[in-house]
């Protein structure tokens, strides 16, 4: 079995791969304090949850924008499986044909992502990944990862207004009932919610003018599924595309 790990800011996501079937998947918190042995606590409880022995993992595959959590969960696995899980970076074969200015500059977990998506989908491709960032990616119609743009995340984007504003406080991330919000409330959920559908629907059509034609457009991350019903965008929704590139990416290297 394979075990599939992405590390973000804010979540660490775990999926377990029996040949090409997903067995589970399951989130940690990102927390950088923490040690390997904690961490081998926690996934050794997540693999008791989902009723499968440390010794059935026979081999991993990591990516991290986190080096010191990604450095503790790799050293957490060795402990827990007894083997040493390959880390996405610098010397890993991947497929992916990378053209921004600085290829070693591009995020372990938006090369995961664009690799999923070119398994799965016909290009060109767009990939959206709402997490701590929001980001796209995009793909031209031969697979090429021709850059792409970064916005802040929506949770990132409520605490500046809760931690910077005197009178404005945390609210549950979800469409209000009209754009037009009627109390505070409603208004920063309209912002939040309508504000990012709205970015994202404005800049699918920037890039597909750019790219001359329409792409495939999915999105994963956090909060991409109450997100882009709200789009006018034809958006496909896939939940575990980062972990299907990461399974892509394993079985490239063997």
């Amino acid at each position: 079995m394979l075990l599939t790990i992405d590390i973000g800011n804010t979540n660490i996501t775990l999926g377990a791969y029996d040949s090409s079937i997903l067995k589970f998947t399951a989130r940690l918190a990102t927390e950088q304090k923490k040690t390997s042995d904690q961490y081998a606590i926690e996934m050794q409880s997540i693999f008791s949850l989902y009723g499968i022995s440390s010794e059935e993992i026979e081999d991993a595959i990591i990516s991290s924008v986190v080096p010191s959590v990604g450095k503790s969960i790799s050293d957490a696995v060795a402990k827990l499986c007894h083997i040493v899980p390959l880390m996405l970076g610098p010397g890993v074969k991947t497929g992916l044909n990378i053209k921004i200015d600085n290829p070693a500059q591009l995020g372990a977990d938006l090369v995961a992502g664009a690799v999923g998506a070119i398994e799965a989908y016909q290009m060109p491709c767009v990939v959206i990944d709402m997490g701590t960032a929001s980001t796209i990616s995009v793909l031209d119609k031969n697979g090429t990862f021709l850059g792409g743009a970064i916005a802040s995340g929506v949770r990132l984007t409520l605490k500046a207004l809760t931690e910077n504003t005197a009178q404005l406080t945390s609210i549950p991330i979800e469409a209000p009932k009209s754009v037009i919000g009627t109390n505070t409330i409603e208004c920063m959920q309209s912002g939040l919610v309508f504000g990012t559908a709205a970015m994202i629907d404005g800049l699918l059509e920037r890039i597909e003018e750019n790219l001359g034609e329409k792409p495939t457009v999915v999105a994963t991350g956090g909060l991409s599924k109450e997100i882009i019903k709200y789009c006018k965008s034809t958006i496909i929704y896939n939940e575990n595309l980062l972990l299907d590139g990461l399974r892509a990416i394993y079985d490239k290297n063997n």
